[in-house]
C-alpha cells in the first residue's frame, strides 16, 4: 500500500507527503503534464530547476510511440527520461474516448491511432499492463469517459468504469506479484472517481470506489471551477483520509488549485499552463497577459516583478513580445519556464498558507487580485 502521511488538516483540506519509490511528493503538489514522456517546449532538467515534485505520463500516447516494451528496456519512466523523482500515468481513457469513431463494449475500447490509422482494442487489463511496463510509481485505472451529459449516460458510463476498476485492481494485483518476485520496484494502482456534474452519481462512485483495494483515488471529469467546490466536498467526505486524491487535468486557472486544495485534493495536473504558455499567454499575479499585444513592445520590465523563475530573471517582456512576433521557439520556452514555475509555485504557497493557518486569507488576497479584472491584464 502507498505510504501517505498527513501532517495537517484544515477542514477538508490537508498538507501531507506521499512516498514513493523514486523519492517524496509533499502536498497539495502541482504535478507537471509530462504527456508524450516530456513536458513541451521544456527539459526536465528545467523541470528539476524550476522545483517540479513529480510528472505525469499518459498511457495512450506512450502506448502508441514510442511503446511500453521500449520503455521498459530503457529502464522504465524515470530511467528512460532522465527524471529521477516521482512519476504518475494516467490509463489514457480521456484521449481514447476523446477520439472519433471510438467501439466500446464491455471488453474495453476499440480506437484507431491518431498517428497512423492503426486499429488497437484498449482493456483494462491491457492499460495495467501498459503502465506497469512504463513503470511510473503511480497508475490511474481505465475508465469511461461518458461523451454525453445526459444522467442515464453518465450513469453507465460510471458503473462500466465501476466493472472496469474491478478487473484492474485484479490485473494489478496480479502484475504486482510478478515484478516483486523480480525484485523490481512496486507501483501503486489510483482508482478514477467519476459521475460528471451528478452529485448523486459522484457519491455513488465515491462510494463504490472507497471499498476497493486501491492506494489512491484520481478525481475525473472536471472541466470547470463552477460547482467543483460542491462535488469535490462530497466526493472527498466519502473517500477514505489516509489515501492521497489527485484532481485530473485541473490547474489552467488559479481558482481551480485553491478550490481542490482547500476541499481534499492532494495533487493536481494539467497541460494548461505550457499550452497558454506556447500562444503567448502569461500568468502574473493581476491575471493572464498576452506578451503578443504591441503594449509590450517597448516594455522592459520582467514579466513578473520579484518572479525566481529563468524567464523573470533575465529577459523583459519586450523580449519575449520580439520573439512571439518573430515566432522563434525560444519565446515558447521562455514562456514555458515561466508558466509552469508560477503554478508550481502557487501550490507550493498554498501548501505553507495551510502549514501556516492563513489559507483564506492568502486564497482571498490572491483570487481577488488576480480576478479583478476577469483575471486578464
Amino acid at each position: 500500500m502507498l505510504k501517505f502521511d498527513i501532517k495537517k488538516r484544515e477542514g477538508l483540506a490537508r498538507v501531507g507527503v506521499i512516498h514513493t519509490p523514486h523519492g517524496d511528493i509533499k502536498t497539495p503538489a502541482f504535478v507537471g503534464a509530462a504527456t508524450r514522456a516530456t513536458v513541451k517546449a521544456l527539459t526536465f532538467e528545467q523541470m528539476r530547476k524550476l522545483g517540479s515534485q513529480a510528472v505525469l505520463a499518459n498511457t495512450y500516447h506512450l502506448f502508441l510511440a514510442p511503446g511500453s516494451e521500449l520503455i521498459r528496456e530503457g529502464g522504465g519512466l524515470a530511467e528512460f527520461t532522465n527524471w529521477d523523482k516521482p512519476t504518475f500515468t494516467d490509463s489514457g481513457g480521456f484521449q481514447i474516448f476523446s477520439l472519433p469513431q471510438v467501439k466500446l463494449t464491455e471488453d474495453g475500447a476499440t480506437f484507431r491511432s491518431h498517428i497512423d490509422g492503426s486499429k488497437f482494442l484498449m482493456t483494462p487489463e491491457l492499460s495495467m499492463q501498459t503502465q506497469w511496463e512504463i513503470g511510473a510509481d503511480i497508475h490511474m485505472a481505465f475508465d469511461q469517459l461518458a461523451k454525453s451529459e445526459k444522467h442515464d449516460d453518465m450513469e453507465r458510463a460510471m458503473e462500466r468504469t465501476h466493472r472496469w476498476l474491478e478487473r484492474c485492481v485484479v490485473e494489478h494485483e496480479k502484475l504486482e506479484k510478478e515484478y516483486l518476485e523480480k525484485g523490481l520496484p512496486e507501483q501503486y494502482l489510483y482508482a478514477v472517481v467519476q459521475g460528471g456534474d451528478f452529485l448523486d452519481l459522484r457519491e455513488q462512485s465515491a462510494k463504490f470506489e472507497a471499498k476497493m483495494s486501491v492506494d489512491g483515488y484520481g478525481i475525473g471529469g472536471v472541466f470547470v471551477a463552477d460547482g467543483m467546490g460542491e462535488m469535490l466536498k462530497t466526493v472527498c467526505s466519502i473517500l477514505p483520509e489516509e489515501r492521497p486524491r489527485h484532481l485530473l487535468g485541473m490547474g489552467q486557472e488559479p481558482i481551480d488549485l485553491f478550490v481542490g486544495a482547500e476541499h481534499g485534493c492532494d495533487t493536481f495536473d494539467c497541460v494548461g499552463p505550457t499550452r497558454l504558455a506556447r500562444n503567448g499567454a502569461l500568468f502574473t499575479f493581476d491575471g493572464r497577459m498576452n506578451i503578443k499585444n504591441a503594449k509590450y513592445t517597448h516594455d522592459f520590465s520582467p514579466i513578473v516583478d520579484g518572479c525566481e523563475c529563468e524567464c523573470c530573471r533575465n529577459y523583459s517582456r519586450a523580449y519575449l513580445h520580439h520573439l512571439f512576433k518573430v515566432d522563434e521557439i525560444t519565446g515558447k520556452v521562455l514562456a514555458s519556464i515561466h508558466n509552469e514555475y508560477f503554478v508550481v509555485n502557487l501550490v507550493d504557497r498554498i501548501r505553507e498558507s495551510l502549514e501556516n493557518d492563513n489559507f483564506q486569507e492568502f486564497k482571498n488576497e490572491f483570487l481577488t487580485r488576480y480576478y479583478k479584472n476577469g483575471g486578464r491584464v
